[in-house]
């Protein structure tokens, strides 16, 4: 049921991008008094429709193939392909007896509305949610890799600085288009040596089939939150607000520390140093055959800056943001045409309407 919901959320939201990208044509033609036949969403193959009336000399519609939307401008090759309409002489309503600078804002003004609407919803949420954030310099214990960060040469508490040079304020932004888009230059401190690690250009693929988690995430200390009922971890005697300090005489700070002598010990009897109630105790713990003991973790809080806009020093930065989206995709689509990313990875819909 919810996958049905969430398709018809999906369909609903294309809709109604289509229908204000084709009424951006439909008011522009209609404001240079050039006769619009049809406005459609979906296309009417073979003229069949699911729905369809006529008002004002206009016919509008749903028609049955999901694949956009059109309006029939008088005069203009479009969608529909009726080139009957263009054996005879133009008429004063045609698109092709128009100045050339209003054919061009009838053909622009689709793409315009669709721009307009992405620096709108920007916008507002700017105003609504302001902007949250992970400050780069308050992540004092630097990055984790996963599979994928570890193949680029990153390893454990690593600080990363910079992105091609420039200066990373947001942590957020390590995640971003700026690396995952590939073919980008971090610079890292590793022990206080600065280091360059070269991103590929193929990364995005790695991402969609790993997960983001397996690129960076934040290392962080840790204690025990939950103790699943009938684990190892409960039979051992772990409780709620411990903190393992070593495993077998070998000390242990971060989380993923823990994971790495855990998954070293499968199948086998540890002896875990717990800080409780500013007590050490030793508590002996099987772990299971997949590496784990069986308890739900509780890493450090990260520290998250916010900040708050006005009305109007919102604009700019929504903006910024539909922008940053828009040559976003024009760097992903030219990714997909040079074969770095794969265009299963890339795309979960349409991309461009006509």
């Amino acid at each position: 049921m919810n996958v049905l919901i969430m398709i018809g959320q999906l369909i609903a939201g294309l809709s109604i991008l289509v229908i204000l990208h084709e009424a951006g044509h439909f008011f522009a033609a209609r404001a240079f008094g050039i006769k619009v036949e049809k406005f459609y969403l979906f296309f009417d193959a073979w003229n069949i429709s699911l729905f369809k009336f006529n008002y004002k000399g206009v016919e509008y519609g749903i028609g049955w193939l999901p694949l956009g939307g059109y309006v029939k401008i008088a005069g203009m090759i479009d969608e529909s392909m009726d080139t009957d309409q263009m054996s005879g002489p133009p008429q004063p309503w045609e698109f092709r007896s128009k100045p050339a600078w209003q054919r061009l804002i009838v053909m622009l003004a689709g793409v315009t509305v669709n721009i307009v609407l992405g620096i709108f919803i920007f916008w507002m949420l700017t105003i609504k949610y302001g902007e949250s954030y992970i400050p780069n310099q308050s992540v004092k214990y630097g990055i984790v890799p996963g599979i994928i960060g570890r193949e680029l040469g990153l390893k454990a508490g690593d600080r990363i600085t910079a992105v091609n040079g420039k200066k990373i304020v947001r942590f957020e932004e390590l995640i971003s288009s700026k690396v995952l888009l590939g073919n980008s230059q971090l610079t890292v401190n590793r022990d206080n040596k600065i280091l360059n690690i070269t991103v590929p250009g193929n990364i995005y693929n790695e991402v969609a089939d790993y997960g983001i988690g397996e690129f960076i995430q934040l290392r962080s200390k840790f204690m025990v939150d939950s103790v699943v009922k009938g684990s190892n971890a409960q039979k051992a005697g772990l409780q709620k607000g411990d903190s393992i300090k070593a495993i077998n005489a070998q000390p242990i700070v971060f989380f993923d520390q823990f994971q790495t002598l855990i998954k070293a010990n499968k199948s086998k009897q540890v002896n875990l140093a717990v800080k409780r109630s500013n007590e050490m105790v030793q508590i002996p713990a099987t772990v299971t055959a997949e590496g784990t003991l069986g308890f739900a973790a509780k890493g450090d809080e990260p520290v998250i800056a916010k900040t708050n806009f006005s009305f109007l020093s919102s604009l700019p930065v929504g903006a910024s943001k539909a922008w940053g989206s828009f040559t976003d995709n024009a760097k992903g689509i030219s990714r997909v045409a040079t074969g770095q990313i794969k265009a299963n990875r890339a795309f979960a819909g349409p991309v461009t309407m006509a």
